[in-house]
């Protein structure tokens, strides 16, 4: 089966910028493919060449099996777009603007389901100018989906959802999957990102600088952290840290170790506490977030920022 999205070496001169600079990717069918970058990483410019509103200057994009700049009125009939904003009426009513924007497509969501499956069942028949912002963004995520698209492109769909929305928004993308829709999102929001993305491509500089599941580039960071504290009634720690592989940072008694060896360094500092009888006050351990991997990436001046781990020969 051919992927949803391909896009192979594209390339977007603007100017004496150049916003995209040889990206490639591929998203499935069923699968959330969340693209990240900073401001400015050349994001917005690939998601609205893949949309078809915009020209690249090389490279090769499919959607669908069709080239977004040259399709017609067949191909938009099988895309929904989720904007961070789309300017509806405001003197609409919520059903109005569904039924409105649900005549242009072939196949519409019954208006009903769509307002059920949005959660403005309540808000059925009142004006979009009366809602909030999050119940706006509600008819915003709606709109995108009113055709029953095979491809959605999310930009931003939760900003302006309170944390109960925001969760009930995970799962409407989830279904979307679920259902063998390909769903492309981009967002600044990195929990967000690892929790609905199956793959995670991070642009900076209008390049790919790391791409792979969640795990796989939370693995690529390596060392894990262990914090604990020891108590100060205790024998100098310089007998617990002497065997120590990770790096040490410490003030008083509060000790950070940064650690390529978890396993190994773990049981070395519990069985020196164990052997003394002693509890290690704020004992954790923990791997590099999402964020942790992003930040390093993207605020590095190299695409190598991170090693690769598994290099090929």
């Amino acid at each position: 089966m051919s992927p949803a999205v391909a896009v192979s070496e594209l390339v977007k001169d603007n100017g004496s910028c150049r916003a995209d600079d040889g990206v490639s990717f591929e998203v499935q069918q069923g699968e959330v493919f969340a693209l990240l970058g900073p401001n400015g990483a050349g994001k917005s410019t690939t998601v609205e060449i893949l949309e078809g509103h915009r020209s690249r200057t090389s490279g090769t994009v499919r959607v669908l099996d069709t080239d977004p700049e040259s399709a017609g009125a067949s191909f938009r009939d099988r895309i929904g777009i989720v904007l961070q904003s789309s300017g509806i009426d405001p003197e609409l009513t919520v059903r109005e603007a569904l039924e409105f924007y649900g005549a242009a497509y072939s196949r519409p969501v019954p208006t009903g389901e769509l307002i059920e499956m949005v959660e403005l069942g309540e808000k059925a028949d009142a004006r979009i100018s009366t809602l909030s912002g999050g119940q706006q963004r509600r008819i915003d995520m709606a709109l995108g989906l009113v055709g029953d698209p095979d491809v959605v492109f999310l930009d931003e769909p939760t900003t302006g959802f309170d944390p109960a929305a925001r969760r009930r928004g995970w799962e409407l993308v989830e279904r979307l999957a679920s259902q063998q829709r390909a769903v492309l999102l981009t967002t600044h929001y990195l929990d967000e990102s690892e929790t609905l993305a199956d793959r995670v491509a991070v642009l900076a500089n209008g390049r790919i600088v790391a791409e792979g599941t969640p795990a796989e580039l939370r693995a690529r960071a390596g060392s894990a952290l262990i914090r604990f504290s020891v108590p100060d009634s205790t024998e100098p720690v310089s007998d617990l840290l002497g065997p120590i592989s990770g790096d040490i940072v410490g003030r008083d008694r509060h000790i950070e170790i940064n650690t390529d060896a978890p396993t190994a360094d773990l049981a070395h500092v519990t069985g020196w506490a164990t052997e003394r009888g002693l509890e290690l006050a704020g004992l954790t351990v923990s791997t590099p977030s999402l964020e942790d991997v992003y930040l390093s990436l993207v605020e590095g001046d190299r695409p190598e920022a991170l090693p690769d781990p598994d290099p090929k020969p």
